[in-house]
């Protein structure tokens, strides 16, 4: 299969169990490593103090800004507080075209919602941007902010197509038997099955993405419904509620599919990014999405094969009576393992004792979830024999054999669009932040993410992964990668977000039926937010090479943060420790940061004006739910205004 010849292509050989140093970098001690030293040497050398950073100091956090651009900001920032008018804000931009022309309603929108939120048109016109930001100690993670302008039901008709297959031409009016609404396709209809309900060609198609195989003990009757549906294979099965995946996120873009060729342009957008970045500074990143480079498809199948072979491990953890540890702290016994793995009657005896060898356990005998997941690879013999049912046949088939001839070389391709821009990043200097999905995509994203830190996360994070702490499962994910990079001796890159999916999950998994896989309230995500972050932040101690961006605009977080860096001896001219906002959100928090020394970063989309609405569109969306309960920027705002009033400053440039 594709996978298994395509992954190891991507991996060098890395010895595995490399011990990881135990030497902390102390802001009170002689510093090493490649931050003090270059090559990663040690040498004495003194720290220049830590300045005190101020939030609330309205003069040092808009010293960068002119008089006329604190305006904007208030009138745009207000009127994304305004909930009467967000509600109409699409018939409002119509409105606005027809009345004054294209050329007066590009200038509006760069005097109002595009000047504040987006860089400028083209890698040309954001330079100057770029370097007054460089001035004040803020860099960039650039994101070309172009996106589809498609209506509900082409977006939706997009993904069910290339997810399933199917084309989906229009929506029954009626009902099915069930009560729910009743769809077809013009293939179906065509084929005379108007009255059969839901799609048969798409219900045909969820039948093959769900892979069915479980070992029956390894479903609980809570988690199945009432037809005895496993319901956690639903989270990875397409649903034509959600065909439109931009329903309920406020921030991130989407891509939706068209063909390989379309995949190649984004690439190709994403390359020229990174030219952008490298020419501006040594230090910068770009943010990719992998929903970009490939077919949707590929990653909701590989997450599915993912999840299970996960879940798998967690059962015969149950079985051994370890249900409910961390997963770091779950281990196998190898003995009782083989025992269980043979009653399943997929391999003989002696080919499950081949297995589990010293070579992927060690010779503790027991074995931890990492050592579980790199048996579904290339690298034992394992693989052939993961096998799932056939829904037709009754026949086991292999668990990664469920891939057409076509769709392997769609992964394949993705592999070397992936490739292409690491190796691109190298040359220009720049890092590759891979944007966190939606959970049903997840696990196949950070997968490959992973196999491109082993390979370009030698000497240095060049690849970064983002983890979403509004999932329930956020500090496993953490743990797992921070240790697997310890074993291997790759560089642990990572940024920390909350996520952008909040509703948009939560709908799904109310309406699909599986587990929400969000933590419960806002105050559990904070508490997995700031557990993944000392957890990161005590690796950095004592491993001079792993960085992690904490991208949040909650200002109790990133105290935190900085009072973990104090007390772990992280000192900010190490640059370990990144910090990230959005455009035209937080400057009372990136830019005190920035003049402080600790390394900023302000995520920058740029684009044409009418291409970067849609994301005009979430953006303001999202400052009203952040602005709804807090006043604070506008009033630092108000008072910086009142103040250069005050002193005759209202013409204040920034020096």
């Amino acid at each position: 299969m594709a996978l298994r010849r395509a992954l190891p292509a991507l991996r060098p050989c890395i010895p595995r169990f490399v011990p990881l140093s135990t030497a902390p970098a102390s802001r009170e001690q002689p510093a090493a490593g490649p931050a003090a030293v270059p090559g990663g040497g040690s040498a004495t050398a003194v720290r220049p103090p830590v300045p005190a950073v101020d939030f609330g100091n309205a003069q040092e956090a808009y010293r960068s800004r002119r008089t006329w651009e604190l305006a904007r900001s208030l009138l745009v920032l207000r009127l994304c507080a305004w909930p009467a008018l967000l509600a109409r804000h699409e018939q409002l931009l119509y409105v606005s075209r027809k009345l004054l022309g294209q050329r007066l309603f590009n200038k509006l929108m760069k005097m109002t919602f595009y000047g504040h939120f987006v860089a400028g048109e083209d890698q040309e016109s954001i330079q100057p941007l770029l370097r007054h930001y460089r001035a004040f100690g803020v860099s960039a993670i650039l994101d070309y902010g172009v996106e589809e302008d498609l209506s509900p039901e082409e977006a939706e008709h997009k993904e069910m197509e290339n997810i399933s297959g199917c084309c989906l031409e229009k929506k029954c009016r009626g009902k099915n038997a069930t009560g729910g609404p009743a769809w077809r396709t013009g293939r179906d209809c065509r084929a005379g099955c108007a009255g059969a309900g839901a799609c048969a060609c798409i219900r045909a198609a969820w039948e093959t993405l769900a892979l069915g195989w479980r070992p029956e003990s390894c479903t609980s009757a809570a988690e199945r419904d009432g037809s005895g549906t496993n319901k956690r294979d639903k989270q990875y099965q397409a649903h034509w509620a959600f065909g439109d995946r931009r329903n309920g996120v406020i921030s991130a873009r989407t891509y939706f599919y068209a063909n390989e060729a379309k995949c190649d342009s984004h690439m190709e957008t994403f390359l020229r990014c990174i030219e952008a970045s490298g020419r501006v500074s040594d230090d910068g990143f770009i943010a990719i999405k992998l929903t970009a480079l490939g077919r949707p498809q590929f990653l909701l199948q590989f997450s599915e094969v993912l999840a299970k072979w996960r879940c798998f491990f967690h059962q015969m953890a149950v079985e051994q009576g370890q249900a409910g540890l961390a997963a770091m702290d779950t281990k196998l016994e190898v003995a009782v393992l083989q025992e269980s793995v043979a009653k399943l009657g997929i391999a003989s005896r002696a080919e499950i004792e081949d297995w589990f060898t010293a070579e992927t356990l060690g010779v503790s005998g027991t074995m931890d979830l990492l050592d579980w997941s790199s048996l579904i690879d290339s690298r034992t013999k394992l693989s052939k024999h993961l096998v799932v049912p056939n829904a037709q046949t009754g026949q086991l088939e292999p668990l990664l054999s469920r891939f057409t001839e076509e769709e392997e070389l769609q992964m394949t391709r993705m592999l070397q669009r992936m490739d292409v821009l690491a190796k691109k990043a190298t040359e220009m200097g720049v890092r590759l932040m891979v944007d966190a999905e939606q959970t049903y995509f997840q696990p196949a994203i950070s997968r490959l993410t992973l196999e491109m830190q082993r390979k370009f996360n030698v000497e240095k994070p060049l690849i970064f992964n983002t983890y979403q702490c509004y999932l329930k499962d956020a500090y496993d994910n953490v743990t797992l990668d921070v240790e697997l990079a310890r074993r291997e001796g790759w560089c642990f890159g990572a940024k920390l977000v909350r996520g952008a999916y909040l509703a948009q999950e939560r709908a799904r998994a109310a309406e699909i039926g599986y587990e929400d896989p969000i933590n419960p309230t806002y105050e559990a995500t904070n508490a997995m937010y700031h557990r993944c972050l000392d957890y990161v932040l005590e690796e950095l101690k004592h491993n001079a090479k792993a960085k992690v961006m904490v991208a949040s605009h909650n200002e109790d977080t990133v105290r935190f943060a900085l009072r973990r860096m104090e007390e772990l001896g992280l000192h900010p001219a190490d640059h370990r420790v990144y910090f990230g906002q959005l455009l035209g959100m937080c400057d009372q928090i990136s830019f005190p940061l920035g003049q402080a020394g600790y390394p900023v970063y302000k995520y920058v989309p740029y684009g044409p004006v009418m291409e970067v609405l849609p994301y005009l569109s979430r953006r303001a969306l999202e400052n009203s739910s952040l602005m709804k309960g807090t006043h604070r920027e506008r009033q630092l705002l108000w008072l910086e205004l009142l103040r250069r009033l005050r002193t005759g400053n209202l013409f204040h440039r920034p020096a």
